[in-house]
């Protein structure tokens, strides 16, 4: 399994306090989820990464994913196909339904939202602009597999970790 890097994440805490029928009430809001953005390195591919923004909730799991090469021009990563995938109770593969459609990343993104659904046995969303297009050997089917294996791997691990830390409080 590859290593990941990590980025750290800031929470934010926002309180609102305001007068409610001559009384004070307080609002206060936080993140429910566990986030983490990650970057692994891209198969075959020396400069290439995918990064990764999950967020873990205790009833799902929501997964961004984009891939930046050093010579694709600064800015926003373009958008991708997002799909939901969930355990089947009756067929042994993984339920999945696109929500947006974008024909050149449609096929990782159920890839990856079936492999981390049926791994975790939570219902998950995927949304996915990886471009494999500069990998080593220009996107072929064997990098796209190791790929989405890798990427499963990584979000199942931190999913795992997240389950322990429940039990564990």
């Amino acid at each position: 399994m590859v290593e990941p890097h990590t980025f750290p994440t800031i929470h934010l805490q926002i309180r609102d306090t305001h007068r409610s029928h001559d009384k004070m009430a307080t609002t206060q809001l936080e993140p429910a989820g566990i986030q983490y953005q990650l970057a692994i390195p891209l198969p075959k591919s020396i400069s290439t990464s995918i990064h990764i923004h999950l967020t873990i909730e205790s009833h799902h799991v929501l997964l961004f994913l984009t891939s930046r090469a050093p010579e694709s021009p600064p800015g926003s990563a373009q958008l991708g196909s997002f799909v939901y995938a969930l355990k089947s109770t009756t067929q042994p593969t993984p339920l999945s339904t696109p929500l947006y459609v974008r024909e050149n990343t449609i096929e990782t993104a159920t890839l990856i939202a079936r492999m981390v659904a049926a791994k975790t046995g939570l219902p998950t969303y995927v949304g996915c602009s990886i471009d494999l297009s500069s990998a080593g050997r220009g996107g072929s089917v064997e990098e796209v597999l190791e790929a989405v294996k890798n990427v499963a791997a990584v979000v199942v691990s931190k999913v795992a970790e997240a389950k322990a830390a429940r039990v564990a409080q």
